[in-house]
């Protein structure tokens, strides 16, 4: 009776934890109107006054692309260039309290811009930030990001806009699929003192793409989080278990090759005694080879490193520490988990690196509730079912 009691409540969390959002053409396969180039051509530059892209307004320079030759893009299929003072933008309704985060394709024009700067400004409701298309991250000539777009606001209009950062050598970005989803606000998802403990509630990944999503710092500490709950250091991936081995649930994170690469969590502790912490350690059987080294530290003072061989075929190991709390009720202690190491893929020798998840933290003297795996599965056969 009370599993089935935790189970109910479960499924509730997880049909208040995201909203979903449609976007009008998202993948940019509806063509623009009065298209007058031979339709054979790859780039078409559309005019503001004879060209309509449904679902889009735009202005400056756009062109419509079409994959093939140089250009790949997700599923071989369309997106738009901008250009000099190009600009995209599209308004949606909002469904509920949530908070929004967007996840897009961000591709160079060839080869020679795979090494140069190619940029995009991406805002939503009251934030903008420029993403980077870094080369080495991935097999595809084009890479998946994701952006938060809003604190929590109420039912009204959100509006998305994609303008053109001037780059080296007309270097000018293409935009592909996108995806907007609304998360619900933080809660307590299991039992283990972290909320968001194995990274299942972040950004929406792409049915097509089997590169993860490529997130960089978001230190900004009034900004929500896209993985909820955790603040990104440096780059990492977020990977979902369609196309990498995640040793728990759907989805865990890679920090990938140095500089450094992290994660962090800042938790305020009520109480003092003995805290025991574990995670698990893994590859992502994803041909990544060589010595993976994870720092966990605790505070200011606490730190621990952890090594393993990786040769790339999903092995993982679970690690635990045991520390004693002495902070400040008020303290907001910082609790990471950092790599410097830089390791490759044997096959493609993309940037790749230690996989992290399934992070528990609790008083060494309490137990743990481990209803999470049977619950994920009750949930996921809920789903299908339905």
């Amino acid at each position: 009776m009370a599993l089935t009691i935790i189970i109910v409540k479960f499924v509730f969390l997880v049909s208040t934890v995201y909203s979903k959002v449609t976007l009008e053409n998202s993948g940019f396969e509806s063509q623009p109107t009065n298209l007058t180039t031979n339709s054979t051509s790859q780039f078409v530059l559309l005019n503001s006054k004879t060209n309509v892209i449904p679902g889009w307004s735009f202005n400056g320079t756009v062109w419509y692309v079409t994959a093939g030759g140089n250009i790949s893009l997700p599923g071989n299929g369309h997106g738009l260039q901008l250009g000099p003072n190009g600009v995209i933008n599209q308004t949606f309704k909002t469904d509920g309290s949530y908070y929004y985060t967007l996840t897009f394709t961000l591709a160079p024009s060839s080869m020679n811009c795979a090494s140069n700067f190619t940029a995009v400004n991406v805002s939503g409701s009251d934030e903008s930030k420029v993403f980077i298309y870094k080369e080495s991250f991935g097999s595809e000539m084009w890479q998946t990001y994701a952006y938060s777009m809003s604190r929590e606001i109420q039912r009204g209009i959100m509006g998305i806009q994609f303008q053109s950062v001037a780059g080296s050598n007309d270097c000018w970005p293409i935009i592909d699929t996108l995806l907007v989803n609304g998360i619900g606000s933080p809660r307590l998802y299991g039992d283990n003192g972290f909320m968001n403990s194995g990274f299942e509630v972040g950004p929406a990944f792409l049915d097509n793409s089997s590169q993860g999503i490529l997130l960089d710092d978001d230190t900004n500490e009034e900004a929500f989080k896209v993985v909820q709950q955790w603040t990104i250091l440096g780059m990492i991936k977020y990977i979902d278990s369609k196309h990498y081995a995640v040793p728990r649930g759907r989805g865990a994170v890679m920090l990938v090759s140095g500089n450094p690469s992290g994660i962090l969590y800042n938790r305020r502790f009520s109480r003092h005694g003995k805290i025991t912490l574990d995670f698990i350690m893994g590859d992502a059987n994803d041909s990544c080879v060589g010595d993976f080294t994870v720092y966990l530290q605790v505070g200011n003072y606490m730190m621990w490193n952890f090594t393993m061989r990786s040769l790339g075929v999903g092995s993982r190991v679970r690690h635990s520490v045991t520390f004693k709390a002495e902070f400040s009720k008020t303290e907001s202690v910082p609790i990471s988990f950092s790599s410097f190491n830089v390791t490759r893929t044997s096959d493609q020798q993309v940037l790749c690196g230690p996989v992290i998840d399934s992070t528990v933290i609790r008083f060494s003297s309490s137990k743990i509730l481990h209803y999470e795996p049977v619950i994920f599965c009750f949930v996921l056969a809920t789903v299908f079912l339905i």
